[in-house]
């Protein structure tokens, strides 16, 4: 069994590295060259590459968990994973949130197997260990046999994650005690994420719960999609959106004058300003007027750019691993499970103020389009299954991927906040994501980590 470096400057990486010098080390700055816009296949299917990452990666950032909506009452848990990791989300008596490992520290067995519910404990199924839903555990089947081995309780409760928080009703956290503040880890997107997640006053509300599937593919590919590639949808989905909206998604990418990419250490939004683009492509006429009454609302109390991106031609993903599109109003966690494999877990978010048929045709245009038989979502889990399978080949990850789309594109006097990039058929969100992949791969801690992006003052 390979070990993994206390501080990952190199790996060995198969039989042959990039420079063709046998079995060696290879730096994880020598996969990646992102001022050439070249990066190698490699970090797509490497075992070690992929353990590093659970280490470096998903045990460090904050990762979403669940949506406030979610966990109305005390006791209220959801089952979610952290990285590898299973988690318990559970609503406290006092009105706060706790995690939880959904282990049982007896033998490690998974203390619950349900995804949602409301309880007053949770009992392991193996020696019935018994757990409140503060975590501390209570009693235990047979507890005279732990008493005269003079057993501890309060030593053995669930592994609390040590940090957990929220914005705007998405609720994260983390492994790392020593991980910055969640405010300082969004910094800049919160504005964008405020165009909508708090286009209303009253916010957003996930409705009819968890659809689940299985992509084979690389958890990055799913991610970098979703942060910025614009590019493939009007390619990839021209059939679909000509099928649901009589119309080419290509159509819709001319106006680079008025769309942007933008990204904040590894986060990115790419979007136009049409205002319900993403939205008519789920093919209801009424979801697009509620989008077209609410739009002044939103620009009074946001500005005229986030109101026009409240349904626009859109995609975003938090670094890593959580992704949305506006309008169309899926929200997905692109869970690794091993480097060719990914479960997807993908709700509906909406208004919590709008009518109940509007938040029903959204929960139906969203299971039309972004479910595993979406007409939108085949052709994406196709292309990225077939990604990730074709670069292991032997010959083939020999060769170099190309991500310089859109070099020399960034608006430097920009008001708006984050790293700004004219036009959204670009990759420099792609670009700024592997950046911060590269970043906290090569450190050893929080403190190692490059400060790249600092949050415009004055602008929020």
């Amino acid at each position: 069994m390979k070990t993994i470096q206390p501080v990952a400057k190199a790996l060995t990486l198969g039989s042959t590295n990039t420079n063709g010098k046998g079995a060696t080390e290879v730096g994880l700055d020598e996969l990646l060259n992102l001022d050439q816009g070249r990066m190698s296949r490699r970090v797509f299917h490497d075992s070690d590459i992929y353990q590093l990452e659970l280490e470096r990666i998903f045990a460090r950032c904050w990762l979403f968990v669940a949506h406030e909506s979610q966990l109305k009452k005390p006791g209220d848990y959801v089952s979610a994973y952290m990285g590898q990791d299973n988690v318990l989300v559970v609503r406290q008596r006092d009105g706060s949130i706790k995690v939880f490992l959904n282990t049982c520290p007896h033998r490690g067995n998974k203390v619950c197997f349900s995804d949602v519910g409301n309880t007053r404990q949770f009992i392991c199924n193996y020696h019935g260990w018994s757990f409140g839903i503060d975590g501390r555990l209570k009693g235990m089947h047979a507890s005279e046999a732990f008493d005269a081995s003079n057993f501890d309780l309060s030593g053995f409760g669930l592994h609390e994650v040590p940090k957990v928080d929220s914005y705007r009703g998405l609720i994260f956290a983390t492994m790392d005690s020593e991980a910055p503040s969640l405010a300082e880890y969004l910094g800049d997107m919160r504005y964008y994420l405020d165009a909508v997640f708090a286009m209303d006053s009253e916010g957003t509300e996930f409705v009819g719960g968890c659809v689940k599937s299985v992509i084979r593919c690389n958890w990055k590919y799913a991610a970098e999609n979703f942060v910025g590639d614009a590019l493939h949808a009007g390619w990839t989905h021209d059939s679909g959106a000509k099928a649901m909206v009589g119309a080419s998604v290509g159509e819709l990418h001319k106006d680079v004058e008025s769309s942007y990419q933008v990204n904040f250490n590894g986060h990115g939004w790419e979007f136009n300003q049409d205002i319900v683009g993403n939205c008519a492509s789920l093919g209801d006429k009424e979801l697009i007027k509620y989008l077209y009454a609410l739009q002044p609302k939103v620009a009074e109390r946001l500005g005229d750019l986030r109101s026009r991106m409240i349904g626009s031609i859109s995609s975003c993903t938090l670094f890593p691993n959580t992704s949305f599109l506006a309008g169309q109003n899926t929200f997905r966690t692109w869970h690794p499970r091993g480097p060719n494999e990914i479960e997807v877990h993908v709700w509906t978010f909406v208004n919590k103020s709008a009518p109940e048929d509007i938040k029903e045709r959204w929960r139906k245009g969203s299971m039309l389009t972004f479910s595993p038989s979406g007409v939108f979502e085949m052709d994406d889990g196709e292309n990225w299954e077939y990604s990730t399978r074709t670069n292991e080949g032997y010959i083939t990850k020999q060769h170099d991927l190309y991500i310089g789309l859109g070099m020399n594109t960034q608006i430097l006097d920009s008001e708006m906040p984050g790293n700004v990039f004219q036009g959204q058929v670009n990759e420099a969100n792609q670009r700024a994501f592997y950046q911060r992949w590269l970043d906290l791969m090569e450190s050893a801690s929080w403190a190692d980590v490059p400060k790249r992006d600092t949050p415009k003052e004055g602008v929020r």
